[in-house]
């Protein structure tokens, strides 16, 4: 385990021997961090959360309450999981059947949001800077910048990377805030390097 006075853990948690934690990383009452799980710097885990064996997080990441992360998902820098939003990692789970060499992986790339009580089925990536709205189910994989909602989650437009929908015209959109620009094209949206 790494040096625990790089990091902040609250009495009430949990960390098992083996978990690597980054400098700067925050881990708040009642959650347990188990074996093997590497989490990066600059993190926050918020109160009651569960990061299960082998999972990744990178720099930066925000787990709100209530999340379980599990054998098999991955979080690039920058990613915001929201209050109670849901990981699966078994297709097809039956509590008399072991199904531990099975676990489906899922990536949360870069910047991706995902909103309070949303639901991602293993096996389907989340782009970069995808934002996930609140409560949906996420069945297939999401593009990068794509704003999905609902259950099952459709695609309903493009979100910038701070966050805000994108308005094309003549396929290029402008972030109200930053004031990046974006290319759509051929239905896939790209921040123009300026």
């Amino acid at each position: 385990m790494t040096d625990a006075k790089e990091f902040y853990v609250h009495p009430t948690a949990v960390l098992d021997e083996g978990c690597e934690i980054g400098k700067g990383t925050k881990i708040w009452h009642f959650s347990h961090i188990m074996p093997h799980c590497k989490i990066g710097e600059n993190c926050n885990i918020g109160q009651n959360v569960v990061i299960s064996p082998e999972v990744v997080l990178g720099k930066n990441v925000k787990v709100q309450n209530n999340v379980s992360i599990y054998t098999g998902v991955t979080c690039d820098d920058d990613v915001f999981l929201g209050p109670s939003m849901v990981f699966t990692n078994v297709t097809n789970p039956r509590s008399a059947v072991n199904r531990k060499n099975q676990y489906a992986k899922t990536r949360v790339k870069r910047g991706a949001t995902i909103g309070a009580n949303a639901t991602i089925v293993c096996g389907h990536d989340i782009g970069e800077y995808a934002f996930i709205g609140a409560g949906a189910v996420v069945t297939k994989t999401v593009p990068a910048y794509a704003l999905v909602v609902g259950n099952p989650a459709r695609q309903n437009g493009w979100m910038s990377e701070y966050g805000h929908k994108l308005s094309f015209k003549e396929g290029v959109a402008i972030c109200p805030e930053s004031k990046q620009r974006y290319r759509l094209q051929d239905g896939v949206v790209s921040k123009i390097e300026e």
